[in-house]
């Protein structure tokens, strides 16, 4: 019979932190034990958490950003692929497929929409062609969510992502699913609290804001350790994983602004009644005004992610890459440039991966900015919109509430992450309640995958 098991996804969770998050004590005592926790490069959510429930390289399980870039659409999915985009078997496929048929819950990590555990939830909003959005999220079966919408409202989507972020997300996230694990105790619980990540990127790694933060996750992480003990009736096994470190930046790069500037990249200027090629979600009120790459005539595009980009050279041409290589050696900001084996030396050798990819230093960051005149950026520049922008924007998290407008100085964002984590201060930690499971003090996030397989079915 499988134990039961409730695996946590934390992102930001370093060892430092574990002081000011004595609720989880009572996880560590009297018998749990702790690692430090290595992400793999790319250090970002998508990626990382394919790596933990898989124990692969974006090499075999193909998430190798939070978007995914299609050079013939010219389109990026950004966020929204569903979980047909993991390329290999997670802990609930496996789980589910036992002929012991145990039964797990997955409670909002990333490309989680249409996956096999036997519960499911994860915030997936309806987009109307008007460009309204109605509140929803998805769920295995569809009246879970009814349910969960009669005990708990909605999901507060709007305090999830961007300027009106807030620990109402987190607290949704976890009185639902202690509330299903009351009413069906699936014995694997795999639940992602994304909270943490936003603090550090708006003021800096170690700032008081972090410290309230920190307060706040302390009191959510007792809240949830209680009710799902309550929940149970047999003791628990628990893990919880910092899924990457920020890091402090002072510095920006603008990879697609370089491959204009040396002719690789080529705009064209949005007329207010063509409907904008490059997004994940069809609007039928989207037109652009400004500039836009156009695909067509261009040679090379960035799609940037936090701390790396994916640049996408046309038709794959050996000098054109050679050319953008070049661009970026040894440039400020830029701490590798990766082309062929050593694309394949990261685990990234994919074909949804660039041709060449770039990685920045630990103190900056890459914005997908292509204009070098404000005045010409396209609308959705200025707007809190993660399905039209070919990138991560964190500037999302800074409006003007006045002029409902975002900010275009990316100098506002005080911390990043996903360059490769060579310093300590890059890595996290990995926690368990049971140390007979964790006999290493060291590990990667790949390695995570093993640890909660071995212990599944494992000795009492």
């Amino acid at each position: 019979m499988m134990r039961n098991i409730v695996f946590l996804s934390i992102p930001a969770l370093r060892e430092k932190d574990l002081i000011k998050l004595p609720a989880l004590n009572r996880i560590l005592l009297p018998k749990g034990a702790q690692a430090t926790l290595t992400p793999s490069f790319p250090c970002v959510t998508c990626p990382v958490q394919a790596n933990l429930t898989t124990g692969l390289f974006p090499n075999k399980h193909g998430i190798i950003g939070n978007g995914i870039w299609s050079p013939e659409k010219e389109k990026l999915t950004m966020w929204t692929f569903t979980n047909e985009a993991v390329q290999q078997s997670q802990l609930w496929d496996l789980i589910y497929h036992h002929p012991d048929t145990p039964r797990s819950a997955v409670w909002f990590p990333l490309q989680a929409v249409e996956c096999e555990a036997e519960y499911a939830c994860t915030h997936k909003p309806i987009h109307n062609p008007d460009g309204t959005e109605d509140l929803w999220c998805w769920t295995r079966y569809p009246s879970l969510y009814r349910e969960l919408l009669e005990e708990f409202g909605h999901f507060p989507l709007q305090n999830y992502w961007g300027p009106m972020v807030s620990i109402n997300s987190a607290n949704w996230v976890v009185n639902t699913a202690a509330w299903l694990a009351a009413k069906e105790m699936p014995e694997f619980f795999y639940i992602y609290l994304a909270y943490p990540d936003y603090a550090p990127q708006k003021f800096g790694v170690d700032s008081p804001q972090v410290d309230v933060m920190l307060g706040e996750l302390n009191t959510l992480l007792d809240t949830l350790i209680t009710k799902f003990q309550e929940a149970y009736d047999d003791e628990i096994t628990w893990f919880i994983a910092g899924e990457y470190a920020m890091t402090d930046v002072n510095h920006t790069l603008f990879p697609n602004r370089m491959l204009r500037e040396a002719r690789l990249l080529k705009v064209k200027e949005g007329d207010g009644v063509t409907p904008s090629p490059i997004r994940s979600i069809a609007r039928d009120y989207d037109v652009f005004r400004g500039e836009l790459p156009d695909w067509g005539e261009s040679d090379a595009f960035a799609y940037c992610d936090h701390q790396f980009a994916h640049v996408y050279v046309k038709n794959h041409d050996s000098s054109t890459i050679q050319k953008v290589a070049q661009l970026f050696d040894k440039k400020e900001g830029v701490a590798e440039v990766l082309v062929g084996a050593d694309i394949e030396k990261y685990g990234l050798n994919h074909e949804r991966s660039g041709d060449v990819i770039l990685m920045s230093e630990p103190t900056s960051w890459m914005a997908y900015y292509w204009w070098l005149d404000d005045a010409k950026a396209p609308d959705f520049a200025r707007r809190v919109d993660i399905h039209q922008k070919p990138g991560y924007d964190p500037c999302e998290m800074f409006m003007d509430f006045a002029t409902r407008s975002i900010s275009l100085d990316p100098t506002v964002v005080k911390a990043s992450h996903g360059a490769a984590a060579r310093d300590r201060s890059q890595k996290t930690v990995f926690l368990t309640s049971d140390a007979r499971f964790l006999p290493v003090k060291e590990l990667r996030d790949v390695d995570v995958f093993h640890v909660i397989m071995e212990s599944t079915w494992g000795r009492k």
